[in-house]
């Protein structure tokens, strides 16, 4: 069964067409400027492909696999045609498992949960916190931060090569930073890890987004992503790779769906037999209209083509990095310097700035959305700012005078649905606040920083 939608036959452009693209906003100075959405980092807009998918579907929208009506039966047939399309999206082993979960932070706390006993986690600081922050009840190694890609490399060999016991063992690495937006080398990490008998899980939710990506090719044992950074909503994320250690193991959730057969005991207790298929770990009512939009949104990067998206992007990056680069108050963060490969993600601080205030005028004053802060991780802003997170100013902290360190970090983030009108304003309004101030002043209001009008 099928949804037609006139959507799948539209020709597809760079920049893609995005919800929202026609939003304006109020400027604190005074009238209304198109919104530029600079945060894709942490929620791209939506794929009017993915939107136009699925609003046809919605009026079809039935339970999956508990229905014997026609509806049902479609949600189901739905469900599951989009778990085979994200599986080629990510060029999965035929026998891999993709289970949908809420999340990328679901996705691997899944995966803590499965890991067999006595196993050991080995993950750079420089993590997410999604991908730093699971494995805690786990044997865990935390991998200082390497400055360069060979270095990560040789970090995590010797680290392997010197764990006692000699056990299984998980490495867990990004693909690229949500901070800096550099590239990790994961095809390497997974030669190191295989050839010293461990695994390795890649926290593609900055990755998968810019680049082609395939299991089989960087050779890694499980991948995690999220749908709202895909340009899907509606919560919605992927586990996909090796199915041992998820079938070995007790469901994430125990509940309907998850189970084939429960029976009660003479004495009173329960016997349960759970599934061997990734229905094991998805116990509960499916959200088909999220993994549905994965798989809309996977079908609609792959008929782009990642080859344009990724010129595309690179240019985009190209005119940031030039322009910040033009002001010398910026200093853009990097780990592995200037050269190196990175997707749309670019961070900085500004001498003299508090960080979230500046932020704070980009969007009141000039309708720009970039993110401020520490981004969920803590350690490597640590690394790359010099400063503790815990003492971390927010927006009503004294601003850093010149050539002191800034007290947190201002991220713009781009892909495919951003017109370069968008990075050309936004290079625009750096250059302006930092030459002749912002046109308000700030406070913290509700612990977000407003303008004090």
């Amino acid at each position: 069964m099928s949804v037609t939608t006139v959507a799948a036959a539209r020709t597809i452009c760079a920049p893609l067409p995005v919800l929202g693209r026609d939003v304006t906003v109020p400027l604190v100075t005074g009238g209304e400027v198109t919104y530029a959405a600079l945060d894709y980092a942490a929620s791209a807009p939506a794929l009017q492909r993915v939107w136009d998918d699925v609003a046809a579907y919605a009026p079809y929208y039935g339970s999956v696999h508990r229905g014997a009506g026609y509806l049902s039966q479609l949600s189901t047939d739905l469900f599951e045609n989009a778990r085979r399309t994200v599986e080629e999206f990510l060029d999965c082993r035929p026998d891999d498992q993709l289970i949908f979960t809420r999340s990328t932070t679901d996705s691997l706390n899944l995966l803590a949960a499965v890991l067999p006993a006595d196993c050991q986690v080995f993950v750079f600081e420089t993590e997410h916190h999604a991908s730093l922050l699971p494995w805690q009840d786990a044997r865990v190694s935390y991998l200082d931060a390497p400055r360069t890609p060979g270095q990560a490399v040789e970090i995590l060999e010797r680290a392997l090569a010197a764990r006692d016991p000699y056990g299984p063992a998980l490495v867990c690495v990004t693909g690229a930073s949500n901070v800096t937006g550099e590239l990790w080398p994961v095809r390497e990490l997974a030669a190191a890890a295989h050839a010293h008998g461990a695994r390795i899980v890649l926290d593609a939710a900055q990755l998968a987004p810019h680049h082609p990506v395939s299991v089989q090719d960087l050779d890694v044992d499980w991948i995690a992503f999220s749908g709202h950074k895909l340009y899907a909503p509606f919560g919605s994320g992927v586990l996909a790779g090796r199915a041992d250690w998820l079938q070995a193991a007790d469901p994430y959730l125990a509940g309907g769906g998850a189970s084939r057969k429960v029976t009660r005991r003479e004495d009173g207790g329960v016997d349960v037999e759970w599934h061997d298929s990734a229905a094991r770990h998805e116990a509960g009512s499916p959200n088909v209209i999220g993994a549905y939009s994965i798989a809309s949104a996977c079908k609609a990067l792959t008929e782009a083509g990642f080859d344009t998206l990724v010129a595309r992007e690179q240019h985009l990056i190209e005119k940031v990095r030039a322009g910040l680069a033009e002001v010398p108050e910026v200093k853009v963060l990097s780990l592995f310097g200037d050269d190196a490969p990175r997707v749309g993600v670019i961070s900085f601080v500004v001498d003299g700035w508090n960080s979230s205030h500046f932020a704070a005028a980009l969007s009141a004053e000039y309708g720009i959305g970039v993110r401020d802060g520490l981004f969920c991780a803590h350690p490597l802003l640590r690394t790359l700012l010099g400063t503790d997170p815990q003492t971390q100013g927010e927006c009503g902290a004294p601003e850093a005078a010149p050539g002191e360190k800034s007290l947190n970090a201002i991220r713009v983030s781009f892909g495919a649905g951003t017109p370069d009108e968008h990075v050309e304003r936004f290079v625009g309004a750096v250059r302006e606040l930092v030459t002749k101030g912002a046109k308000w002043t700030y406070h913290t209001e509700n612990g977000r920083c407003v303008p004090a009008v």
